[in-house]
């Protein structure tokens, strides 16, 4: 989501009156310059290298574009499972996840200027044929504006700049007139609609044949947006502007953008996540760089790279100014209060915030990039992926891992901006993962848990759009490219936009007609593009030496300052903080400094306890935080103790052709058998037991001798049914849920339980899939007779199951180095940190001498705009008491705590608004082997408050 590189060098006076063009040129790349600086620090890569990892690269496009072009195209993404498009309304609704499908070939549309970036410009003038042949723009689907946007308007205007490029040298593209052009301009009337509001803010979701509000259109009714989906439109309706001459695009999102800032919070000059598009009432009031926000800071800067419009950069100067002096803790960027912006909002961090380094390249801001984009690589070599979200000390919080590219995109910058050869690795090691635990026959699929290493049946059309862009422009020399990149500016999908807009069909207004600026520190604006000041001491070392105190931050170390505690109060003498662990309801002492702290005990007529805080009755702002603090503990304490019992999930993986371990399934354990966490993996083939049920004497032991028995869950105890297929000489057992159409996506974990006797009998392990997952295996049998699998706790590096075995090329080609990489211990999950986001809090005590026994529910309650101070409450609801909650426990006492990692989903599915569609889907053989997988809809109903 960053600026693309420009070769022009920061040294070089530019005057701050210079056309244009001139400008933007300069400042899309004021960052390489020093790239010969890097003479020592990590080894360089020869080149040989790294023209081999680019080819690498190259191949796995291929594998996942040639995929989707195979299996799924005209579908708008594909489904790498089970080898089929996804179609709105002909697969289980996945919520707002699926407003970016709208019929119209997503993937393709969005992975055109890839195609040109990779050299494949045959390839490029075929799938523009296509759209222009395949695509309608006219169904009537509600989608995303903000998604709509940057994936199908930024790709159709991607596409065009690079056809007329390619025009311009005359070899291909000879007969384009502008078509992809025109399909632009009519998306973007289209979305034009939605900002009919009374703020200018447009509406979140649009129908692209209806409109807003009509009765057909099934939208227009909803009230808030995100600031991000507000504010990241105007490179795109600026492009379209530039590009057509029809200046109504570029004044609607200019528009947005000026309502925002002027309904920023004026005493932090931050802005908050969620907007009333009507009131312009901030509805939710936290503020980061992470999920909700991310773009918009994005945008404000590079629209004065690509419009060289100055008010622009004084907004984005002014809200960075806000950012490192509230949001930014070095090396983690924490969510704060637009109100009380010294508060923390959050105890986790979100995987979009990735971006951020790379845009503080482009700022110019170097040392902090590299500080929390080393923070982010130690999270990645723990669990091979970036989790959604993760923890202040760095334990996943959302496990779910779509195959983002945020982070290869701050990788690429700073290995611009910088010359390291440290990047190059980083990068390698990002190509490894993806290849060991992402990849599958029918492309690359998204990680539904990055502890467990198991797969969603999705890849979304981003990954194609950005993640192999930046890879190989990572690798890439400058004659690798057959134009010059450094001409075009990146949106934040990584579509590019041609710089020399900045001095086309300029009708806009530059002059800022916004409220007054904050006066700001000169030095603010020392590092911001253009500039005659090198990004960083010529030192060789420079780099190296920032990322060496972060080595082992995630593994070894417990981040001091995370939340801010009274150090310098304690070495004077003062008393340490109440701590939840301590608090006894009966002690007068404790009761004071409640009260000290803002919180208040009431009882209630149940005989429980109710604790309340209000941050603006504590008697300073550091008894505030330390009531805060003090609130999240109690809703840590009782979560974790309603888990201890409850086991992580468990990893069956078929490893026999042609699954090769590609397939991971999330089963439940079992509280008897072999523990598969003590001990090491059972591998072997699968066969049903007779009877089915596993309730008697088998009657087949010579078929499941030796084997991991397949039984079917009901008719009697789960022991009963261990003990049978053990007697029968079986290794192992996998008990299929007899509830059709269940599944590990629509129910929480499962735990098989013991019968109430001793069952230090039962040796094997036993584990529990779901029906769907379930039907996986059963009908790879069908299809292939025989069928091994790997039960194990976590699922298993394909190189060590693989090994002294006959492996496809393919597998060969994408893995040059198949390394055994450790995989990150499973954590406990506890309340979500999203429940006591703000200074004002409640939590209900059952038992008022012991926290450690009480029981502990918790729920924002909802607010009025106006209560600043009681921006969030926690009350009694089924948050914590409900089992199939997915959070991460996080410490807050200041001591690095381990937890055993309970994961538990929930989901739900609803049927389209409008399930009759013309396509069809196109059947494979493998349909009837690998089960549609739904989504992980629990995670992203919490994402839909970040507004991802």
């Amino acid at each position: 989501m960053s600026e693309a590189g420009g070769g022009r060098g920061c040294g070089s006076s530019v005057p701050q009156r210079a056309p244009w063009s001139l400008v933007a040129a300069t400042a899309a790349f004021c960052l390489v310059s020093a790239t010969s600086v890097w003479t020592a620090g990590a080894a360089p890569m020869s080149r040989e290298e790294r023209q081999k990892l680019g080819n690498q690269v190259l191949e796995m496009f291929d594998h996942a574009y040639g995929n989707y072009m195979e299996h799924a195209y005209p579908a708008d993404e594909l489904m790498p499972l089970t080898c089929r498009g996804r179609v709105r309304g002909q697969e289980p609704s996945r919520g707002d996840v699926d407003d970016a499908l709208g019929k119209f070939s997503l993937t393709l549309i969005d992975s055109l200027d890839t195609l040109v970036v990779l050299n494949k410009t045959k390839e490029f003038e075929d799938a523009v044929r296509k759209v222009l042949r395949d695509v309608n723009l006219d169904n009537d689907v509600v989608v995303s504006v903000f998604e709509t946007n940057i994936r199908v308007l930024g790709g159709l205007l991607g596409g065009h700049s690079l056809a007329i490029m390619l025009k311009e040298k005359g070899e291909y593209m000879q007969w384009y007139n502008d078509e992809l052009l025109q399909m632009a301009k009519q998306l973007g009337y289209k979305l034009l609609p939605a900002f009919n509001t009374t703020s200018g803010l447009p509406y979140p979701r649009i129908n692209l044949k209806f409109g807003i509000r009509k009765p057909e259109a099934r939208t227009g009714t909803e009230t808030d947006t995100c600031t991000a989906c507000a504010g990241t439109l105007i490179l795109e309706f600026a492009a379209l502007s530039r590009f057509t001459g029809a200046t109504i695009f570029e004044e609607y999102a200019r528009k947005a953008l000026d309502f925002l800032w002027e309904k920023r919070q004026r005493s932090s000059n931050l802005v908050g996540v969620t907007i009333n598009i009507h009131t312009g009432d901030w509805v939710r009031k936290d503020s980061g760089v992470g999920a909700g926000i991310d773009s918009y800071y994005e945008y404000l800067l590079k629209a004065y790279v690509l419009l060289g419009d100055d008010s622009f950069l004084e907004r984005f100067n002014t809200h960075y100014d806000a950012i490192m002096r509230y949001i930014s803790q070095p090396p983690l960027l924490l969510d704060v209060h637009i109100h009380k912006p010294m508060l923390n909002a959050r105890t986790w961090m979100d995987a979009l915030l990735a971006f951020f380094p790379g845009l503080q390249v482009l700022k110019g801001d170097i040392r902090p990039a590299i500080e929390t984009h080393e923070m982010l690589y130690q999270v990645i070599k723990k669990h091979n992926f970036l989790p959604e979200a993760f923890t202040t000390d760095f334990r996943v919080h959302w496990a779910q891992h779509p195959l983002r590219p945020e982070f290869a995109e701050s990788t690429y910058f700073l290995y611009k901006a910088t010359g390291d050869p440290y990047y190059l690795e980083v990068g390698k090691t990002l190509i490894e993962n993806l290849n060991k635990y992402a990849r599958v026959p029918c492309g690359f699929a998204a990680m539904k848990d990055v502890r467990t290493g198991s797969h969603e049946d999705r890849m979304d059309s981003f990954f194609l759009a950005e993640m192999f862009k930046y890879l190989y422009l990572l690798f890439a020399d400058k004659e690798d490219i057959i134009f010059d990149i450094e001409d075009y500016i990146f949106t934040t999908e990584a579509h590019l936009l041609p710089l020399w807009l900045s001095t086309t069909n300029q009708s806009i207004s530059k002059k800022n007609t916004t409220s007054e600026y904050t006066e700001l520190d000169d030095s603010n604006f020392d590092w911001t593009c253009p500039n005659t000041q090198i990004l960083f001491p010529n030192d060789p070392l420079y780099a190296q030496s920032i990322r060496e105190p972060l080595k082992n931050v995630v593994d070894k170390s417990c981040p001091r300052g995370i939340i801010r505690v009274r150090e310098e109060s304690f070495r004077s003498g003062a008393k340490p903080p109440l701590r939840a662990r301590d608090f006894m309801a009966t002690n007068p002492e404790h009761l004071e400094i409640l009260k000290k702290m803002g919180v208040s005990l009431i009882h209630l007529k149940d005989g429980r306890v109710q604790l309340v805080q209000h941050a603006i009755q504590a008697a300073s702002s550091i008894d505030a935080e330390d009531g805060l603090r003090f609130m999240q503990e109690m809703i840590e304490l009782s979560s974790q103790q309603q888990k201890e019992q409850q086991l992580p999930p468990r990893a069956v993986q078929i490893v026999s052709h042609p699954f090769f371990g590609r397939v991971v399934l999330t089963a439940g354990p079992a509280q008897f058998g072999l523990d598969l966490s003590k001990h090491k993996e059972t591998r072997g083939f699968v066969a049903s037991s007779k009877p089915y049920n596993g309730c008697s004497e088998l009657t087949n032991p010579e078929a499941v001798m030796g084997k991991i028995a397949l039984i079917q869950r009901g008719q009697c105890m789960f022991a009963e049914k261990a003990r049978n297929i053990q007697n029968a000489g079986a290794i192992g057992g996998i008990v299929i849920d007899d509830n059709e159409g269940s599944s590990s996506d629509t129910a929480p974990l499962f735990q098989m339980a013991g019968d109430g006797k001793d069952t230090d009998d039962i040796k094997i392990p036993m584990l529990f899939l779901f029906s769907k997952e379930g039907s996986i295996i059963l009908d790879a049998i069908r299809e292939y007779e025989e069928v091994e699998v790997l039960l194990s706790d976590k699922a298993k590096d394909r190189a060590a199951i693989l090994k002294g075995k006959m492996i496809p090329s393919y597998i060969i080609n994408s893995n040059p180095e198949m390394e055994n990489e450790e995989q990150p211990s499973s954590e406990n999950d506890s309340q979500s940190a999203e429940q006591i986001t703000s200074s004002s809090q409640e939590v209900d005590l059952v038992d008022q001498e012991s926290p450690e026994e009480s029981s502990l529910n918790s729920q924002p309650e909802s607010l009025s705009p106006a209560d600043m101070d009681n921006a969030a409450s926690v009350s009694p609801s089924e948050q914590i008491s409900n089992p199939m909650e997915n959070h991460e426990t996080t410490s807050l006492d200041g001591e690095c705590t381990d937890f055993d990692n309970q994961l538990q989903e929930q989901s739900e599915t609803e049927e389209d608004s409008n399930p009759n569609v013309s396509w069809d889907k196109k059947v494979q053989p493998i349909d009837s082997i690998l089960a549609d997988w739904n989504e992980d809809i629990e995670a992203f109903e919490m994402m839909e408050k970040d507004e991802l």
